[in-house]
């Protein structure tokens, strides 16, 4: 088994690009496919929707939306270690959500001069829909990631779309992270059909002003695609991650910190990012025997990450400094970036562009991804130069409220009429200079 290993200065340009772009050379591929499903269930609605899921999931569905028995049925059967589980990580989630809540102030107005006065106002969005992926097994942490930020918020209308079962069902997890989210409208479809569905709305699942949650490449083809009828949210796709270190990171913890994010999948990135060439080759030699470490499915899914070829994002890279591994991840711009470095926090200011930062060898990516109470839904694909992670601001738009009393129009309407005359907009210089006041 052979471990991809790229001397940075010395990797040709097309190599670097693929990198580089990683898995959004699978969405810019998939689009095509992906059209004639979202128009099917423009077109066809909840039909299409039952067709997609035989087709896909191999599941007769009969209700879309999971009912009340469905509900409880899962958490009688949940596991109460599982239960319990998710209980703590889920609650650590909220409350780091809940101090983003304290922070926001809803409404606030500020005198620019005497006798004017502007600020903002902030609410929530009407409406949005929430996909919580399946495909490699259930995920109830991207429902409590999603949920409880949108509750906290104070979204009045929010749905859930996951794919079903074999057997027709929403997995029991999902169910009970649901209900102990205060979520109650669950629908039993996804992949690019699922996003249709919320973007046009079907009989039985409503159309939403917003989605969030991520996805395969087909879904954050359908996003894209549909970004004309819904906001498509932050762009959140297959998982990749940079594990950003130097020689006084430990070097077997390494290892496992880069299969970390590679188990998610075959279109995964995962990078380890070092100028320390006893560190590189140490873990390029000693990971194929982590991997054949794995079952079977996860071991194979790593060997195809790691390897070096042209339908692989992940490996190892060999820079030349510090200063050239920092530049890398900030153009990289991770969906998840681990610092193990020495004195890493000294290193924040220059750490640019990620959409979460793990901090030494204690915050290893699988505490963030579930309990420490920062959000895992991250953007992806470089688009952590401009998105942030998920948040209640996501949940939240701000509307902009302002006032001005006698004493300020007349203060300010000479020169505002001075900029409308230059525009050439009469009527905005004759609102002001015919205004009875």
């Amino acid at each position: 088994m052979a471990i991809a290993f790229y001397r940075w200065n010395e990797t040709d340009e097309n190599t670097r690009k693929r990198i580089m772009r990683r898995a959004q050379i699978d969405i810019d591929g998939v689009a095509k496919l992906v059209q004639p499903i979202i128009g099917d269930v423009r077109d066809n609605g909840d039909e299409a929707l039952r067709r997609y899921a035989k087709k896909f999931e191999g599941a007769d569905i009969t209700n879309i939306k999971a009912s009340a028995e469905e509900f409880a049925r899962a958490e009688h059967n949940l596991d109460d270690e599982l239960k319990s589980a998710i209980k703590r990580c889920a609650e650590n989630v909220r409350m780091f959500h809940v101090k983003q809540m304290e922070n926001v102030e809803k409404r606030w107005m500020v005198e620019i001069e005497a006798g004017v006065w502007a600020g903002e106002q902030v609410s929530p969005i009407d409406s949005v829909g929430l996909y919580v992926p399946r495909g490699k097994g259930a995920f109830p942490s991207a429902l409590y990631m999603l949920a409880l930020p949108a509750v906290i918020a104070g979204v009045p209308n929010i749905a859930v779309v996951t794919p079903p079962t074999p057997d027709g069902s929403i997995d029991d997890a999902t169910l009970y992270t649901a209900k102990l989210c205060g979520i109650e409208n669950i629908y039993k479809c996804g992949g690019a059909q699922g996003i249709a569905a919320l973007g046009y709305g079907t009989n039985s699942v409503p159309k939403v002003r917003k989605v969030l949650g991520p996805g395969s490449p087909y879904v954050a083809a359908a996003k894209r695609i549909l970004s004309d009828v819904m906001d498509a949210g932050m762009p959140a796709g297959p998982s990749e991650s940079i594990v950003l270190a130097d020689g006084s990171a430990n070097f077997d913890n390494t290892i496992l910190d880069v299969l970390n994010e590679a188990e998610h999948g075959m279109d995964s990135g995962a990078l380890l990012v070092t100028h320390d060439e006893a560190l590189a080759k140490y873990v390029r030699d000693n990971m194929p025997a982590v991997i054949n470490s794995l079952p079977p499915k996860h071991r194979d899914i790593c060997v195809s990450v790691m390897s070096d070829s042209e339908s692989s994002y992940g490996g190892i890279i060999l820079t030349e400094s510090l200063d050239a591994s920092i530049a890398l991840a900030n153009e990289y711009a991770p969906e998840h970036l681990h610092l193990k470095v020495r004195d890493g926090e000294k290193l924040l200011d220059r750490l640019k562009h990620a959409g979460e930062i793990l901090i030494g060898e204690y915050t290893p990516s699988s505490l963030g991804n579930y309990g420490i109470g920062v959000n895992h839904v991250l953007p992806t694909g470089g688009w952590a130069h401009t998105y942030s992670c998920t948040s209640v601001w996501d949940f939240l738009k701000r509307t902009s409220i302002s006032r001005c009393d006698k004493q300020g129009f007349e203060a300010l309407k000479d020169d505002v009429c001075t900029i409308t005359d230059y525009e050439n907009f009469p009527m905005h210089g004759e609102v002001l200079r015919r205004r009875k006041v």
